[in-house]
Order: C-alpha cells, then sequence, then structure tokens
C-alpha cells in the first residue's frame, strides 16, 4: 500500500504531461499557424512595388521611418530583392534623402543578419543559406580577406543578405562589418535612388540611359562571375 501514492503521482503527471502536450499542439494551431501567414503575406507584400509605393506615401511625415523598415524587413526576409525598394526611395524622397534611408535601412538589416548567423550558429545558417551558395562563401572567406568581401559587396547581383549571415559565423569584428556592408552597398544603391528619382521628375532620356548603363553593368558581372570568384580565391590563397 506504500507504493499506491508513489504510483498514483506518477500516473497523474504523466496524464498532466499529455494534456499540457495536447494543448499546445493546438494552442500552436492558433499561433504558430497565423504567424507563419503573417510571414507568408509579408512577402508576397513586399515584391509589390506599386503597393508598397502607395502604402509608405500614407503615412506622410512618418513616411521615412516605415520605409526605412521595409528596407530592414526586405533584407530579414532574404532572398526579396531589395532592387524595387531601393527604387521607390529615390521615387518618394529623391535622390539622396532616398539613398540615405536606403543605405540606414539596409545597413541594420545587414547588421541584424550579421547578428542572426554570430548567436543562432552555423546549424540555423546552413538551413537558411541554400547549400551550393554556403560552400562558395566558405571558400571564398575562408582566410576572411577584407578586400573580398567589399568586393563581394560591390559585386551586383551578389546575394548580399545571405553574405551578412555567412560572415555572422566568421571571427569578422562587428564595427568592422559594419563598414564594410555600408560601403559596400552604396554605389548599387545611389543607382537606384537616381533612377527612381528621374522617373520622378519624368527625365525618361536619362533614366533610360542609367538603368541601360546598370543593366550593363549587371550583366558583365553576371557574365564574368567565375572569372571574379576564381580571383577571389587566388587572393585568400596569397
Amino acid at each position: 500500500m506504500r507504493d499506491a501514492a508513489p504510483k498514483s503521482d506518477r500516473n497523474k503527471r504523466i496524464v498532466l504531461t499529455i494534456v499540457l502536450v495536447v494543448l499546445l499542439g493546438f494552442g500552436s494551431i492558433y499561433v504558430i499557424g497565423p504567424i507563419s501567414d503573417l510571414f507568408m503575406q509579408l512577402n508576397i507584400w513586399l515584391k509589390d512595388p506599386e503597393r508598397i509605393r502607395s502604402f509608405i506615401d500614407n503615412f506622410g511625415s512618418w513616411a521615412p521611418v516605415v520605409f526605412m523598415g521595409i528596407q530592414i524587413s526586405q533584407v530579414l526576409l532574404a532572398p526579396i530583392p531589395g532592387e524595387a525598394t531601393g527604387f521607390i526611395g529615390g521615387f518618394l524622397f529623391g535622390t539622396l534623402a532616398g539613398f540615405f534611408y536606403s543605405s540606414i535601412g539596409l545597413s541594420i538589416g545587414s547588421w541584424l543578419n550579421f547578428l542572426i548567423g554570430r548567436f543562432l550558429g552555423e546549424r540555423f545558417v546552413r538551413k537558411w543559406i541554400p547549400a551550393d551558395i554556403f560552400r562558395r562563401y566558405d571558400a571564398l572567406l575562408k582566410r576572411q580577406g577584407i578586400l573580398v568581401i567589399l568586393v563581394l559587396f560591390l559585386f551586383p547581383g551578389f546575394p548580399k543578405d545571405y553574405l551578412s549571415l555567412f560572415l555572422g559565423l566568421s571571427t569578422l569584428p562587428t564595427k568592422l562589418f559594419l563598414i564594410l556592408a555600408t560601403f559596400g552597398r552604396m554605389p548599387g544603391t545611389f543607382a537606384l535612388s537616381l533612377q527612381g528619382a528621374l522617373l520622378f521628375e519624368q527625365d525618361d532620356l536619362l533614366l533610360v540611359a542609367l538603368a541601360g548603363i546598370c543593366a550593363l553593368a549587371a550583366l558583365v558581372a553576371y557574365r564574368f562571375r567565375e572569372h571574379m570568384y576564381q580571383w577571389a580565391e587566388k587572393f585568400n590563397n596569397k
């Protein structure tokens, strides 16, 4: 009879554990489901430039803050392309202001990606970054060449959001990362802001010329990307 009480208590704990697991399971349907749907909707929303422009424009004096928040979001929700939002910044705020707001948002987003990689570690980053891109980064950055990192941020079309995550796994100092990420993104960010401003000013000739130059630069960069990778690997091996 002395064992009856402990067995009874143990059975109660088992039952309570089962009930708790079931409740958590049902609760996750109502909590995780909507959160997942929210992220899916945000992903879709961020891919619609016209919707973003109209949304930001409605905030009046708060529009710059909202715009920077959207820039941060599109960096964190890689691989959503940031070209559309950078273009919208120039259209809404002008070349210099759009460039300034975009640079702040992109720098903060890159910094947050860097911190995610640093604190959550390789297991998380490997799940988030496609395997082929991860291997490429691993080969290019095995010696953490500063010049190589800057070139990768400058390189048109290179997945810089993934790069920020990956660099979080390295021993690269946070301050140095911010300098490289900020200055490396600036040329492309300025070009996008200028294109948006030209569209607003209806300077079609200059807009077409600039868009053509940017498209040509992106095409050349894509065409010779393997040569750039090989150069970076040779540079790292010196």
